[in-house]
This record gives C-alpha cells, structure tokens and sequence, in this order.
C-alpha cells in the first residue's frame, strides 16, 4: 500500500468531490484508520534507530558490518513481536552487499503456529530460490528509491507466511547511504479486524484504497479485499488520477505515505492482488 504520497487535489465535473474537511465522522474514522497504521510505524521506527545505531558503532570501530552484528537486534525484535497484536513478522532486510560473505540478508523474526517467536530461514540461494532476490518488491524497493516509509499489499506473502499480508518498511542509512528496511508484516486478517468496525461508522460503503487502486479493507461487497479499485489508480511517477465518479476521497493522514478513504461511486473489479 502506498506507491504514491502526492494528495488528490481540486474536483472534476461529474465526479465525486475530494474532501479537504469532509464531515466530522470521516476525519474521526480517517484519524482511527491512521492510529491503526501508525502503531505499526512506531514498531518498524524503533527497529530502524536499534538498526541503524547498531550498523554505526560497527563502522566507528573501523570495520564492515556482519551478519553476526544483528543478534543484538533480536531482544527488541521478539519484544515487539509479543507486544504488538497486529505485528506477524519484524526485522531488518538488508542491502545486497552490506555484509561481507553474504549476498543477502534478513534478520526476520516471526510468530510461530503456536505463538512461539521462531526465526525466518528463507533460501537466498538465486540458484535455488525465486525469491532470492526481494530488491524489486515495493517494501524493499520504495524506502530506497524514495527515503520514504511505504505500506506494500496487500498481497500474498510467499517469502515469509503464504499469508494474505501488508509489509510497512522504512528507510535505514548507513553514513548517509541506504543501508537496507526495516520493516514489519501485518496479516490482512488483522488488519481488517482493526480497521473494518471503523469503516462500518461510516453511513454507507467504505473501502480503504492505496494509490495504485488496491483495496487494503472494505464494507463495500462491489469493491473485494485485494481487488483492483481503478478509480483511485496512481499514474507513472506516482501521481495519482482523479476519483471514480461519485466517489468522495479523503487521505489518511499518515505523514509520508499515500493511503485512501472512499465513500461511494466507481466500479468493482476482481482483479486480485500478486506477487
């Protein structure tokens, strides 16, 4: 979620008006949405500032980071991982050659079938694994082309759970250089529980959008979870389009990512989300 951070501005004729105010119910329900969203953040910042703090002392000392560096992530990592109800997965990936020895890297924690925290032991093999190389994954690739947090899915998450997920990632720099993400993965199933009952305040269907048109939650039986809302779609660059008619937009608040609120118009599409 999130390819785009640029606002929908101004109305077009015959369709739907973007809301700078909107009602006082949508901005309680937009302001709830991004409570949601950024309670996750706050567990990808802290794990970007230990990554980042920890890569620096490495580099104080006058040596290249390694692997073995990251085990003192892992206390903080299993920390959020229990206190965190949304937070399924959480941990650094890091950029291809950051750490000698290795051609890539992910210090990945997740929950385990019986709420245990158990690791992440993925094939990075590129000779075995066609998931060895995740630099072109939105999660991955938008914190480092854009030094922006982003919000990637929802889409299923064959790297980690096989699950239906939402991957919220951040930018870590190493002396001014993009080092790797941080980032934490959010079972759509969660995140729907937390989300939805707000959009069911709203008087009629709702569904909460990024800006390349996925459908992150919905009331709305004509615009399915995963499904492509073309009327919110973002166009090359990022800037995103004007709404479908009789939509009414409202952005989340969410400071440097790009979320929607929809409220009405536009089409359904069962266009489903991949990988």
């Amino acid at each position: 979620m999130g390819l785009a951070t640029a606002p929908f501005s101004g109305s077009s004729a015959g369709r739907g008006p973007v809301s700078s105010d909107g009602t006082a119910l949508e901005r309680a329900v937009a302001e709830g949405v991004r409570s949601v969203v950024e309670s996750v953040f706050a567990a990808v910042a802290d794990t970007a500032a230990d990554t980042a703090a920890l890569l620096a002392r490495g580099r104080a000392r006058g040596r290249r980071p390694a692997t073995a560096d990251l085990a003192a992530l892992r206390p903080g990592l299993h920390a959020r991982l229990v206190r965190h109800a949304l937070v399924s997965g959480i941990g650094f990936v890091a950029s291809p050659g950051l750490f000698d020895g290795v051609p890539a890297w992910l210090e990945w924690w997740q929950d385990g079938p019986g709420g245990e925290v158990r690791p992440l032991l993925p094939d990075l093999d590129p000779d075995r694994s066609a998931y060895a190389d995740y630099t072109h994954w939105d999660w991955f690739a938008l914190p480092r082309d854009t030094g922006e947090r982003a919000v990637a899915g929802p889409y299923v998450d064959y790297l980690c759970s096989d699950e239906y997920s939402l991957t919220l990632s951040a930018p870590v720099a190493l002396a001014g250089a993009f080092a790797g993400v941080a980032a934490a993965d959010v079972y759509l199933r969660h995140f729907e529980t937390a989300v939805v009952p707000l959009l069911h305040r709203l008087p009629g269907p709702a569904r909460l959008v990024n800006t390349s048109g996925r459908v992150a939650a919905s009331t709305d039986p004509r615009h399915l979870v995963g499904s492509l809302d073309r009327s919110p779609s973002a166009a090359r660059g990022g800037t995103p389009q004007r709404p479908g008619r009789g939509a009414d937009v409202r952005r989340v608040p969410c400071a440097g990512v790009a979320l929607w609120l929809l409220t009405g118009g536009g089409p359904g599409t069962s266009d489903q989300a991949s990988r």
